[in-house]
């Protein structure tokens, strides 16, 4: 039997299909874990709307159902919410929610995102706020609803993100918290505070944006009320918490300079640990405040990452998905061993993974997905192999946009989410990005780092970076063949040559009938 190290610390994920509950003991280990689903709305194209409402009674559940099964709320030291970044939610009197939250994902404000480059200018906002505006950060929706529900817009009494939503209603305090705040474009990237310039030129009223505060800050404390909905001691500390990323960076030990992730979910995110800030004057990398005190997050992001390979297998491998399920074995897996047999390179093929249009380095909406260099001799399996090394090409492009910046060659890289799992795909990382790749034990990455920064702002941990070296353990580690090295340099110098040659095309191919 394990023996537990008290105190115990609650990590609380705020996704966006799901939240989830996890409760660690000081080693990271965890004791039980709980989670629930809520739907999604789109009431037109593009858009995407939650009820945070939702959020709450999932967290309400799953959190009680932790409590009722392990008994340990007395042993609780304190919480913290990881939560999707950039959505938005207006509230009125007495914290009333005003209007649906509009997500990161909701594309609906590209008008206003050229008013707000009008009105500030976009090397000034960038300079300021780390960021172009951009379609899926906060300030946009703020001018989109003051445009088009002014009868909303004003009876607004706070703007808050979903996880500092749902702090407030676990603490009756309202707050915002730094690594979060810093992907609304309003947040100055070297105060940490608001940009009080870029509020008075989109003019949005200082007052509707609550205090700042650090991650690991005490933001409140769990209330009465809430406590008697899910079983939590009354008292029971509440820290600032962090964005997905910034959360997920901590739960994987990347928090010095020199560390990265590499997440391959759905989207790809590159993100790589600064100590001093750097923003790219294009705004082709994000910049991000860290939850490590007065340091910074440069992240990136492949908008069809793992959706590259789903909407491969989906669409071109179906006797594959029925073999490998009369295999008993998953689809996934069955594909890996397929684009394992086609050598590095696939065979002079290369993919361009913009199904979804494309978000970092190039910002550009209407790229689309490229082939490039089919022949008659091409099999389905080569085709599969140059979706996984498209997917890293990007990645390798958005890194070497990153070391542009200044950070230094990573010598590792940790990978995270589902392509994680692919031996093969962790081989094709740390082979072109010329790095060993690693996993961790622990495949709770925001959870555990929100779990953590709860932890040292409770004093459980001195600093988050002794926090990592106590709980983030290592499973697997991959390391480069550098006979390969030279095969994918020179894929590399043509994939980016590639969208510069396309750039036009692409726009002419939108604006086909």
């Amino acid at each position: 039997m394990k023996t537990l190290n008290k105190p115990f610390l609650l990590g609380v994920d705020l996704g966006t299909s799901a939240l989830k509950a996890v409760l660690f003991d000081a080693s990271g280990e965890i004791l039980a874990s709980a989670s629930a689903d809520y739907p999604l709305q789109q009431p037109r194209n593009g858009w995407a709307e939650q009820e945070p409402e939702d959020w709450f009674s999932a967290a309400v559940r799953v959190i009680r159902q932790i409590t009722e099964t392990t008994g340990a709320a007395a042993d609780i030291a304190a919480i913290a919410i990881s939560g999707q970044m950039h959505g938005l939610v207006m509230t009125g009197e007495d914290g009333r929610v005003l209007h649906p939250a509009i997500l990161w994902c909701d594309g609906r404000t590209g008008d206003a995102c050229r008013e707000i480059h009008e009105r500030v200018g976009r090397e000034n906002l960038i300079a300021r706020t780390g960021n172009p505006a951009l379609t899926g950060f906060t300030a946009g929706k703020i001018l989109w609803m003051r445009e088009n529900r002014p009868e909303v817009y004003r009876q607004c009494k706070a703007i808050l993100l979903p996880k500092d939503y749902l702090r407030f209603r676990m603490t009756g305090k309202l707050l915002s918290e730094i690594t979060d705040a810093s992907g609304t474009n309003l947040l100055n990237i070297v105060s940490g505070q608001w940009d009080q310039e870029v509020l008075a030129a989109l003019e949005i009223p200082a007052e509707l944006l609550p205090p700042v505060c650090a991650s690991t800050d005490a933001a409140g404390t769990v209330t009465p009320e809430f406590a008697a909905l899910t079983g939590l001691k009354a008292g029971t500390p509440v820290m600032g918490g962090g964005g997905d990323n910034a959360c997920a960076a901590v739960g994987t030990g990347v928090v010095a300079e020199g560390t990265v992730l590499s997440s391959l979910g759905t989207s790809g995110v590159l993100l790589a640990h600064s100590s001093t800030m750097r923003t790219h004057p294009q705004g082709r990398i994000h910049t991000f405040r860290s939850a490590v005190t007065e340091e910074y997050d440069l992240l990136s992001c492949t908008l069809a990452a793992g959706l590259s390979l789903r909407w491969f297998k989906d669409t071109f491998c179906q006797e594959e998905t029925r073999l490998a399920k009369e295999a008993g074995t998953s689809a996934y897996a069955y594909l890996d061993a397929m684009a394992e047999k086609v050598p590095a390179g696939a065979n002079r093929l290369l993919y361009l993974p913009y199904l979804m249009g494309e978000r970092s380095p190039i910002l550009d909406e209407n790229a689309r997905g490229v082939f490039f260099g089919l022949s008659a001799m091409h099999t389905k399996a080569d085709l599969l192999r140059a979706v996984l090394e498209g997917v890293v090409l990007s990645q390798r492009h958005c890194l070497d946009e990153m070391q542009a910046l200044g950070v230094p060659a990573p010598q590792r890289i940790t990978v995270c989410g589902g392509g994680a799992t692919s031996a093969l795909w962790r081989q094709i990382t740390a082979d072109m990005l010329h790095a060993e790749a690693l996993t961790v034990r622990n495949p709770e990455g925001p959870a555990l780092g929100a779990a953590l920064i709860a932890g040292t702002g409770a004093g459980v941990y001195p600093s988050l970076a002794e926090a990592c070296r106590q709980t983030v353990r290592q499973k697997e580690v991959t390391p480069p063949d550098a006979a390969r090295f030279p095969i994918y340099d020179r894929a590399f110098e043509l994939y980016r040559g590639l969208y510069p040659a396309l750039k036009d095309s692409f726009a002419q191919l939108q604006a086909l009938e």
